[in-house]
């Protein structure tokens, strides 16, 4: 791949590079930022990130394997069973083995954990709002193509 001059101020290894220009540089702030108010805010209804992160996969996704639940919060399989696991513990999902593969555990949330849902969505809906306050929509759809765009462009390995 060829990297055009005007671009080569991107890219660390380059001596036009500069670190406030630098798109994952501010990526990481975001999410570091985001993450703090995000773990103060679930922290208030005693929960945690990686809760937060599998009950809101299962709600928008349904029943999943702890598999599909890895990939969805790009997370190894060995953390997610664990959490899966722990939060089974908690009463908030119940697991079952999938009715045509054995070998496939099935996680769904429990009315415990729909409520903790329920919860979390309100005590972090401020962040949500105050994060795309004076973004307009066009702005966020763009972001999120570029986004994605990135996304697959380091997921073709």
């Amino acid at each position: 791949m060829v990297i055009s001059k005007k671009m080569r101020r991107y890219i660390p290894s380059s001596e036009e590079f500069c670190y406030e220009e630098f798109p994952f540089y501010w990526l990481a702030r975001v999410q570091g930022i985001y993450t703090q108010q995000l773990e103060k805010a679930l922290k208030k209804i005693g929960t945690d990130i990686p809760t937060w992160r599998v009950l809101f996969i299962l709600k928008e996704q349904g029943k999943c394997s702890v598999s599909e639940i890895s990939v969805h919060a790009i997370t190894k399989l060995s953390t997610v069973t664990r959490i899966v696991y722990r939060m089974k513990a908690e009463g908030l999902i119940e697991t079952n083995t999938h009715a045509e593969d054995g070998r496939v555990t099935e996680v769904s949330v429990t009315e415990k954990g729909q409520n903790l849902l329920v919860q979390a969505q309100k005590c972090t809906e401020k962040i949500f709002a105050r994060s795309f306050d004076n973004v307009s929509e066009g702005q966020l759809l763009k972001l999120n193509q570029t986004l994605e765009q990135i996304f697959k462009n380091l997921a073709e390995d």
